[in-house]
C-alpha cells in the first residue's frame, strides 16, 4: 500500500478557538508565510483537552490509510479517547485520522447531507470512510 496522507496541526482550544485561529494566522501572513491551514477547534465538552493544546490531523486517501495509521497510533494508547476519528497514543499526543472525502462531506451546502454524515461521524470511533459515505448518498 503507498502511504500518501498529508499531516496537518489543529489547534484545540475549549473557547476563543476563532479568535486564538485568527491570532496565529496573522503572525504567519505577516512573516511572509502564506501556508497556514485555518482548522480551529472548540472541544467536546466530554473529552476536555488542555487550553492551548495541539493535536494532529492525519488526511487519509482510503480506508486502508484510516486503518494503517489508526493501528499503529492508537497502540498502547488510551482508549477512552477514541471517538470520531481522534485517539491518544502511548506517549499522550492526540491525532485524528480523517479520510479526506470526509471534508468535502461535510462542506456539501445541502444540510441534509452534511448533518447525516455528522450524525453517523459522532456515533464512531474509528472513522469509516463506507458508512460516512452511505451516510452522505442516503436520500
Amino acid at each position: 500500500m503507498a502511504i500518501v496522507a498529508k499531516i496537518t496541526t489543529c489547534l484545540w482550544f475549549n473557547k476563543e478557538a476563532e479568535d486564538a485561529a485568527n491570532f496565529y494566522i496573522s503572525i504567519f501572513r505577516n512573516s511572509g508565510i502564506d501556508t497556514v491551514t485555518r482548522y480551529g477547534k472548540e472541544g467536546f465538552e466530554q473529552h476536555r483537552q488542555p487550553e492551548g493544546s495541539v493535536q494532529t490531523v492525519v488526511h487519509c486517501e482510503s480506508q486502508d490509510e484510516v486503518d494503517y495509521f489508526w493501528d499503529r497510533l492508537g497502540a498502547g494508547g488510551d482508549p477512552t479517547w477514541q471517538v470520531c476519528g481522534w485517539l491518544r497514543d502511548k506517549f499522550g499526543v492526540s491525532w485524528q485520522i480523517v479520510p479526506q472525502a470526509l471534508f468535502s462531506m461535510i462542506a456539501d451546502k445541502d444540510a441534509s447531507r452534511s448533518g447525516r454524515v455528522m450524525k453517523a461521524l459522532m456515533q464512531m470511533k474509528k472513522l469509516d470512510l463506507p458508512v460516512l459515505q452511505r451516510a452522505y448518498e442516503e436520500g
